[in-house]
């Protein structure tokens, strides 16, 4: 079993950034893929980016390349989305997600563990 917090959202101006946190509870979290999506009003859950059990590399969708970098640590089981130069588009609550999968993958069906979300607003 596998308790997922989010943390970090809040309101920034347009070219501002922000770092999310999820923090979970769970003995085996450390082999565990992690995502995180996203979901604006009206709109479907949106797969941002994952991270494998490693933490050497990120999968990102192209909308956030360059701009967002997931990372983790495993000592503090925790897993980070930084979000540098934040657009409008960015808005919405962002759920980090896990899954003792051997892949990353962008598929939300994927993940069996979600935490309640974090709400991300940009101005512009």
């Amino acid at each position: 079993q596998v308790q997922l917090v989010e943390s970090g959202g809040g309101l920034v101006q347009a070219g501002g950034s922000l770092r999310l946190s999820c923090a979970a509870s769970g003995r085996s979290f450390s082999s565990y893929v992690v995502a995180w999506f996203r979901q604006a009003p009206g709109k479907e859950r949106e797969f941002v980016a994952a991270i494998g059990w490693s933490g050497s590399r990120g999968y990102y969708v192209d909308s956030v390349k360059g701009r967002f970098t997931i990372s983790r640590d495993n000592a503090k089981n925790t897993v980070y989305l930084q979000m540098n130069s934040l657009k409008p588009e960015d808005t919405a609550v962002y759920y980090c997600a896990a899954d003792s999968l051997g892949y990353q993958t962008s598929s939300y069906q994927s993940y069996h563990y979600w935490g309640q979300g974090t709400q991300v607003t940009v101005s512009s």
